[in-house]
């Protein structure tokens, strides 16, 4: 469909924000400038294509899987990721972050890492870096054609180095359940397995194989690790010198609370874009034309105080949020683009009388809780520092220590 205007229209309101995400009217657009990535990978697909790829790649994302992962893999992650840290008894959260989080997306991506080493791990967390780059290069303050060079590069690298090996080991799998050698039950779970055997209903050619497992890896990694800075550091400046907030913080499903109040106030993307497919009547925005950009302010349409109270800027994880609306509002979106992991990253929300045992917390609240249960502050003689390279409110830096072990 032509566009016919290029108006840019921005909705701050949560009634506002949360139908324009629920519309099927608009498209997505805040990747365009990325699309050396995220050129037509699931995220900025639209109708049909869109939730036929969805069907395939959501068989990955079942509830009973994350809940497996949660009690049985991660903890052993998670253990390994922290020991070296811990013998120094000090940590950067944002190098930390990456490698408690790139490990997981990249089973659940269908990325393979044969040798399990630390260089293999630091070459994976230097090209998922470079890939989020390129994916939110429309908030990047860098020179948009050097940052797109040093993306293409990335993504050779990751399809030499990961992908490729990785594509052809599910293959000989597949063949081998093919031929009745291996039972189906025993095959990776994982996004590449499931396309690979959907290849004839999807279709993907190379190219756009690479950049879907590529936006995997960039969205699962980079979202995750910066959702775990924003929770420690509202966390610990809410909790301050008060030592009833600090016993209260030893419940896990209190500190879950608190992540998905520190979701609400930092929602992984600060906005979300939309282009109209037609000319329509959108509450807060009027009449709209095919053509007409649609900013999405999540940032503060999770502020709202119509919704969230007078006090909706601060963090407050006792805040009641009204019977519809979600604890972490619309930080994982919501229609037909809610993230897929969201369950994955943000648990289940607690309810009354919830077995703290068998409860699904989350990835992010579990190495929350994990790093308060090590007695991890603040370095104390060097500062957080925020990251310049983008105006997305992400840190670049934040050193802490470890107070016990």
């Amino acid at each position: 469909m032509t566009a016919t205007t290029s108006d840019i229209i921005t909705l701050r309101g949560f009634a506002d924000c949360e139908a324009a995400l629920r519309n099927a009217n608009l498209k997505q657009a805040l990747y365009d400038a990325g699309k050396v990535v995220m050129e037509d990978v699931l995220l900025t697909l639209h109708g049909p294509e869109h939730l036929k790829r969805r069907g395939v790649e959501a068989r990955v994302f079942r509830r009973n899987f994350f809940n497996h992962y949660e009690k049985v893999v991660f903890p052993s992650t998670l253990g390994q990721t922290l020991a070296p840290y811990l013998e120094t008894g000090r940590a950067n959260l944002v190098a930390f972050g990456y490698r408690a989080t790139v490990n997981l997306t990249a089973d659940f991506a269908g990325i393979d890492r044969p040798l399990k080493s630390a260089e293999e791990s630091e070459q994976l967390i230097r090209l998922v870096k470079k890939l989020s780059e390129g994916a939110t290069m429309v908030h990047s303050t860098r020179d948009p054609k050097e940052l797109e060079d040093e993306v293409r590069t990335a993504l050779a690298e990751f399809d030499d180095a990961f992908l490729q090996p990785s594509i052809r080991r599910r293959q000989d799998l597949l063949a081998d359940v093919a031929a009745g050698r291996m039972d189906p039950a025993d095959l990776p779970r994982d996004v590449l397995t499931v396309i690979l055997q959907a290849q004839d209903e999807l279709a993907l050619d190379a190219d756009l194989l690479l950049r879907e497992i590529a936006f995997y890896m960039q969205a699962g990694a980079h979202s995750t690790a910066n959702t775990v800075i924003h929770a420690f550091h509202e966390i610990i400046g809410w909790a301050g010198q008060d030592a009833s907030r600090w016993e209260r913080l030893g419940d896990p499903l209190f500190v879950q609370r608190c992540v998905h109040e520190s979701l609400r106030l930092h929602p992984a993307s600060p906005e979300a874009w939309r282009t109209s497919m037609c000319p329509m009547a959108m509450a807060g925005a009027g009449d709209v034309n095919t053509g007409d950009r649609l900013v999405l302010d999540l940032f503060n349409a999770n502020r709202d105080p119509s919704v969230f109270g007078a006090d909706a800027d601060s963090f407050d994880p006792d805040r009641a949020v009204p019977k519809g609306v979600l604890p972490t509002a619309l930080a994982f979106g919501i229609g037909v683009h809610a993230c897929l992991g969201r369950e994955l990253d943000g648990g289940l929300p607690a309810k009354p009388g919830a077995d703290p045992d068998s409860h699904q917390y989350g990835i992010v609240a579990l190495i929350v809780i994990r790093l308060l249960a090590l007695g991890a502050r603040p370095d104390p003689d060097a500062a957080p520092q925020l990251d310049t390279s983008t105006i997305r409110p992400n840190w670049g830096s934040y050193p802490i220590i470890f107070a016990k072990d």
